[in-house]
């Protein structure tokens, strides 16, 4: 059985408390009116502002035409162009208060999601041995169900941001605001599906699917250790054939709910694969990760270096798979060039060009670099190395996907983003760590444990 050590279990609980006390600055420290916001910009250097523009031009404007009907005449209508100017940059103000409110939302969301995403993904990966009947991971499996204990927590605080986006107590997701919709002619065509009663039950569908069969599974494995016959394997395997067909639906539409809707004007056919490749990519490096802590601690004596080397042959071979993902959308709609839908891409590269193109270079280029060699996956320091990166680039790509629509240009990675890390980082270590002690580390009875137990590749 595994003892949660209390040095960990310290550590998990100072990164979120950390972590807490830094959101809790970040939404005390976000502006509250349109003149914290002038007094924000003033003080940044970036005064120069859309209303000191607009007045200057049209009071030159005004004095230029007027200039012979009369200075009365001329100060009506510097007066009025000059009100026209105040309006224009209070609306401008207005934009960047509602963007700076939404910067610790944000990074909440952000993280709240990307911790929850590895657990689910845990889950569709740890169905696919059972429903593939693997012979080669079934000594991994209580570190996949320890992992994904983290599904239930993690599912319900998106959840909770979902509804209070809602709630209007952000502005997240801008085609949830009424104003907006009532001026947006493209939303207004779609909201019999993007409205918060149907958006809300859609969510609460998915996280009840998800958790119900995460139960069911992890319930099974228990009773394969007990059990004298193959029942509650075969049992198994039909729940995981099940879940799969259930997931690949959920997650394509969740990733369209929860992710691309931020951008309601944009859409992609390929982006709940696309999403699904970051998300798979990084819950097997995650069960990597921490099989390898494991084994260090002197448990998971079965798993060897054969193990190692097929889970970093998953995170090289998702890595290129999201690669492709990411080219092929990316390419058809910069070569389409159609306004609509290159402006995703344009913002995000004009906007957020070290972030962009970073998140490329951390996903591709050096899982590509650190992982192709064969040795190279039989090396803890080179899968423990290339695993950092890439669950760092795949933090970033989430970052990509929800900060351009939500924060605009107002974003950089500060407070908010570090603390929101931290708190969920630590929450994730905490509740799969503590699921570990549960069981025993290794299966019994499981009809394929000799085979895994003796794997070498």
């Amino acid at each position: 059985m595994y003892t949660l050590s209390s040095k960990l279990k310290l550590t998990a609980i100072i990164f979120m408390i950390v972590g807490a006390i830094g959101l809790v600055y970040g939404f005390i420290a976000a502006p509250s009116t349109i003149e914290d916001v002038k007094e924000m910009m003033a003080s940044k250097g970036h005064h120069e502002s859309a209303e000191a523009e607009v007045v200057e031009q049209d009071s030159h404007a005004m004095a230029s035409e007027h200039a012979q009907e009369g200075h009365a005449m001329v100060g009506q209508h510097e007066a009025e162009g000059h009100g026209e100017a105040e309006a224009h940059g209070d609306e401008h103000y207005e934009h960047v208060l509602h963007q700076l409110q939404n910067k610790p939302w944000a990074a909440l969301y952000v993280a709240a999601f990307f911790f929850f995403m590895i657990s689910l993904a845990t889950l569709a990966f740890y169905a696919i041995q059972y429903a593939a009947q693997a012979g080669w991971s079934p000594v991994l499996f209580r570190v996949m169900e320890g992992i994904t204990a983290y599904l239930l927590p993690g599912s319900l605080i998106v959840f909770a941001i979902l509804l209070l986006s809602g709630l209007h107590l952000n502005h997240l997701f801008v085609w949830m605001d009424p104003e907006v919709v009532a001026k947006d002619e493209l939303i207004q065509h779609k909201s019999s599906f993007l409205n918060v009663p149907f958006f809300l039950l859609r969510a609460a569908i998915y996280i009840i699917g998800w958790n119900i069969f995460r139960y069911l599974l992890r319930r099974n494995s228990l009773r394969i250790d007990e059990a004298t016959d193959g029942r509650y394997f075969k049992q198994s395997f039909k729940l995981a054939a099940g879940f799969l067909v259930f997931f690949l639906v959920s997650e394509s539409m969740m990733s369209w709910d929860w992710i691309m809707s931020v951008d309601p004007h944009w859409f992609s056919t390929l982006f709940g694969w696309y999403v699904f490749a970051s998300m798979i990519v990084s819950a097997v490096t995650v069960i990597a990760l921490i099989s390898m802590y494991l084994k260090s601690r002197g448990y998971l004596e079965y798993v060897n270096d054969s193990h190692i080397h097929d889970l970093a042959k998953f995170m090289f071979g998702f890595s290129i798979f999201w690669t492709y993902l990411w080219f092929s959308q990316f390419m058809l709609i910069w070569y389409s060039n159609i306004p609509e839908e290159v402006t995703y891409f344009i913002t995000r590269i004009e906007d957020y060009n070290i972030a962009f193109f970073g998140m490329v270079v951390m996903n591709f280029v050096f899982p590509v670099l650190i992982l192709m060699n064969s040795d190279y996956k039989r090396i803890n320091l080179f899968v423990i190395m290339g695993g950092i990166i890439i669950l760092l680039g795949h933090y970033l790509d989430i970052f990509v996907m929800i900060m351009p629509a939500t924060v605009g240009k107002e974003w950089f990675i500060g407070i908010p983003e570090i603390s929101a890390l931290l708190f969920f980082g630590g929450l994730f270590v905490f509740v799969v760590f503590n699921a570990l002690t549960k069981a025993p580390l290794l299966p019994k009875r499981n009809p394929f444990i000799k085979e895994s137990q003796h794997f070498h590749y």
